[in-house]
């Protein structure tokens, strides 16, 4: 019986598996967006998550913790420097993940996952919002009485001569 074990174990050993995670948190803190599995994408949320959120206060304790975890000078440095700043005021949810369909050779669900304040274009649309316009009826807002009424036609009458 499985009771109170919640993660994906993905197919892989628990050495695999931990080495995949980690592999793919460094990918995406350099790169701030990969494409993969649904699987694999959801999985990396649970694992990177808790490890962006030690990023918000810059310790020793925490450094040394995230590289315990990532194994990477570089991407503790950039998720210590850069994104610790962009991800400062938020209260969590640091990454998205986004559907892109289907894989043609094995139809794997496929998506990508991104660290949330790096998408220009959602971030560009946020700011700039249209104003939206309300519909109107095509039906005339003036009573009927002002409305023009037809003339109804004149019966011609032979003029007198």
């Amino acid at each position: 019986m499985r009771h109170n074990k919640k993660f994906n174990h993905l197919g892989r050993k628990k050495a695999h598996r931990d080495a995949l995670l980690s592999n793919m948190t460094i990918s995406l803190i350099m790169h701030k967006r990969i494409f993969t599995t649904l699987a694999k994408a959801k999985a990396l949320r649970i694992f990177a998550e808790p490890i962006i959120n030690r990023a918000k206060e810059d310790s020793t304790a925490n450094r040394r913790l995230v590289f315990s975890y990532l194994q990477d000078k570089k991407a503790v440095t950039e998720l210590f420097t850069e994104v610790a700043q962009k991800i400062a005021d938020r209260p969590g949810g640091y990454t998205r993940i986004l559907k892109t369909g289907n894989r043609l050779g094995d139809n794997a669900k496929t998506c990508f996952i991104e660290l949330v304040d790096y998408n220009e274009n959602m971030l560009k649309a946020k700011t700039e919002k249209k104003q939206t316009r309300t519909r109107r009826s095509r039906k005339s807002s003036k009573p009927a009485a002002e409305a023009p009424v037809a003339e109804a036609p004149v019966a011609e009458t032979p003029a007198a001569e």
